[in-house]
């Protein structure tokens, strides 16, 4: 029986590079207004900074992780200085561009006429500044509370707890394999590969289901169901 569906947040329900993006873009525009030093400064190179901090600190908070990015941008025209000034320039922007796609409004809806909704990420795109306040029954959000980031078991463990049920009775759906695949599973929920992107399926795990858009997703789950029940109903084997 599924009771329950959780959902990841960024490029899951939340579309987040053209967020990202336009919060550089506010970023450059104010480095090049306060130095001509930063003329030069390119919007590849803001970008590729998260990348090349990220190593080192992948289990930090997601915001923390951006504020070593954008030290590092600022650093490129000498403006080391201003770090706390750009960096509100930057999550401001990015929380007011952050939406949800166009396909989770009537997916949310219909499934929340059958199942218990729960929102559950690593990222700090808190529902209520991201489009999304009031549609979840809980939400989960890693660095609360010394809770560690997927994939740690922790995390779903907390999952469950929130979602007060059986972790066999909740589906985990979000766009990473490892994250949203694997390590449910392992923890003993089901889950659901939102593969936008129409990825090759990586080798070793099988999702419970997987699907392109969040349209088919109550389709999906209604399988999921309809098989757990008709396992249910199977006569034990001796």
């Amino acid at each position: 029986m599924l009771t329950t569906v959780v959902f990841d947040a960024d490029e899951t329900l939340l579309d987040l590079r053209p967020a990202v993006t336009g919060g550089l873009e506010a970023v450059l525009d104010e480095m090049r207004r306060r130095t001509p030093a930063a003329a030069q400064v390119t919007l590849a190179e803001l970008d590729s900074d998260w990348d090349t901090v990220f190593g080192d600190l992948s289990a930090a908070p997601v915001a923390e992780i951006r504020r070593a990015a954008l030290a590092r941008s600022l650093a490129r025209a000498g403006l080391d200085d201003h770090l706390d000034e750009l960096a509100a320039i930057f999550f401001a922007r990015r929380f007011a561009l952050t939406r949800p796609f166009s396909d989770v409004p009537p997916a949310l809806a219909a499934l929340r006429t059958r199942y218990t909704l729960g929102f559950a990420t690593n990222g700090n795109s808190r529902a209520e500044r991201c489009g999304l306040a009031g549609e979840f029954a809980f939400e989960v959000y890693a660095h609360e509370d010394g809770l560690p980031k997927k994939p740690a078991p922790e995390f779903y463990a907390a999952v469950v707890a929130a979602a007060g049920v059986p972790a066999g009775q909740i589906v985990y759906v979000g766009d990473s394999w490892e994250h949203d695949v694997v390590a449910p599973q392992r923890a003993g929920l089901r889950s659901v590969w939102l593969n936008r992107r129409g990825l090759p399926r990586p080798a070793g795990c099988t999702p419970d289901a997987e699907v392109s858009t969040m349209a088919d997703l109550p389709t999906a789950l209604a399988d999921l169901a309809d098989v757990g029940a008709l396992r249910a109903d199977l006569p034990a084997l001796s």
